[in-house]
């Protein structure tokens, strides 16, 4: 299977111009949203712009949040304070195929902006998913929104998908994983605004809270082996996966990946909680 306009994607298309360009049109668009025409507010954005901004050396990061509306990401970037114009330190995100991409002028867009078509649906080894693991390899920041799609209800996070976790497992060098969990781009963007139709522009005079959570620590060598016996003494359903690199077969995969993912969800559901007590209207 091709990837979707790959060559958009890379630094060096047209010297990297076209990307400067989407990145800081994007930019502004999303400081427009975030800080002049709604109010956000940010709990531990120190560790978000840390992580972002310094890492160890081909360490990647892996940003995990909820999905509230189809303008979370980029608008979650555009707070106060945030590089949100530098086209080296942007982050790759995974989009939707069905909706990023459905013509050549919106994949070229995304593409030069810094995303990563994922067919929903297609599973984890849909091919796109092997170019997010290639981002990771070079030590890039990779967003992902792990419920799989837009939920605007104010509820617990749903089961997340097992795209992030098997990314994690498979990096070379695992990736720091941080939460966020955000509340108000419902209403910047509600789904059902007039006549069951999202409104033509943002909406304004909202309130954004967003929740950056503490990294998540996961000892990959560790949690497989203790995939490989519990797949053995438990029994899953196969679909035919292939073994990974170092002989997990589809049983340990399924059973590690639930378990990261859990842990996942787990974070999330915290902050999630935290912030309904700590940001008040």
């Amino acid at each position: 299977m091709s990837r979707t306009m790959e060559w958009a994607a890379r630094a060096e298309h047209f010297r990297g111009i076209p990307r400067k360009l989407v990145i800081a049109a994007v930019g502004a668009f999303a400081k427009t949203v975030s800080s002049l025409l709604n109010t956000t507010s940010v709990h531990n954005a120190d560790t978000l712009l840390r992580l972002v901004r310094s890492r160890p050396p081909r360490v990647p990061l892996v940003t995990v949040s909820n999905h509230m509306s189809t303008l979370d990401d980029p608008v979650m970037w555009g707070f106060k304070g945030f590089p949100v114009f530098d086209a080296k330190l942007a982050r790759w995100v995974l989009a939707a195929e069905d909706i990023c991409f459905k013509n050549a002028l919106y994949s070229y867009i995304f593409r030069v902006g810094k995303c990563i078509p994922i067919t929903r649906g297609g599973g984890i080894y849909q091919e796109h998913m092997n170019e997010a693991l290639e981002r990771l390899n070079d030590g890039e920041w990779l967003h992902t929104f792990p419920e799989g799609k837009v939920y605007q209800e104010d509820a617990p996070i749903k089961r997340l998908k097992w795209g992030t976790a098997s990314l994690i497992v498979c990096a070379p060098i695992t990736p720091i994983v941080l939460p966020i969990v955000h509340h108000g781009f419902h209403e910047v963007m509600p789904e059902k605004y007039m006549f069951g139709r999202r409104p033509p522009l943002p909406l304004w005079n909202k309130k954004i809270d967003i929740i950056i959570g503490d990294p998540i620590e996961f000892d990959i060598p560790v949690m497989r082996q203790k995939a490989i016996a519990q797949s053995r003494s438990e029994s899953f359903p196969t679909i035919g996966w292939p073994s990974t690199s170092d002989g997990l077969d589809e049983a340990a995969q399924r059973c590690l990946y639930t378990t990261i993912s859990e842990q996942i969800r787990a974070a999330m559901e915290r902050l999630r909680c935290f912030g309904k007590s700590f940001l008040k209207p």
